[in-house]
């Protein structure tokens, strides 16, 4: 089964995540860390993380390029946080995959829904924003877009945490049985 869980920047979709990969009870919890630390700011940002993943037994990997490399048991359940770094890190790291982007990262994310028991797969909604942009930021938005799409055509869930509160678009429970 694959779940991808997409929301706004603070929207409380990493939390809804993690609760999703728990929810499939006992098992192998593996934890694909996408954000490749560069400055304080994303240092902080992967101790938070960090601190919410504490005493969930997940076993972190880190993975900043290369997502089809990846060997996991068939028993496992993994929680790939998340997409958008991925991308970013796929077109401008030096191992990344460049212009060919889309592709080894669709690639990777097939292997991996067919190698284990549960993915679940978090990425970001940034195409609400009324900005303009230019150049490789435009690319990595059509990038995304592109992931996004195929990731959600994939999925047997795709969900929306919005203010914290889960909106069904595929699969789980109706957007109507959503807010409790």
């Amino acid at each position: 089964m694959m779940t991808v869980v997409t929301g706004g920047s603070g929207s409380g979709k990493s939390a809804f995540a993690e609760d999703k990969i728990l929810s499939f009870g006992p098992g192998r919890r593996i934890y694909i860390a996408t954000m490749h630390p560069y400055d304080e700011e994303s240092h902080r940002r992967v101790a938070r993380h960090r601190q919410m993943r504490a005493g969930k037994g997940f076993e972190t990997v880190e993975c900043y390029t290369g997502l089809k490399s990846l060997d996991f048991p068939e028993d496992a359940v993994v929680l790939l946080e998340c997409m958008s770094n991925l991308a970013a890190n796929e077109m401008f790291e030096e191992y990344g995959a460049g212009e060919k982007t889309v592709e080894a990262i669709l690639e990777g994310v097939k292997k991996l829904k067919n190698q284990v028991r549960h993915l679940v797969i978090v990425t970001n909604e940034i195409f609400s924003e009324t900005a303009s942009y230019e150049g490789d930021t435009v690319r990595y938005q059509k990038y995304l877009g592109k992931i996004n799409q195929s990731i959600g055509k994939m999925a047997d869930e795709l969900v929306e945490v919005v203010y914290g509160i889960p909106v069904w678009y595929k699969g789980g429970k109706s957007v109507e049985n959503a807010v409790e």
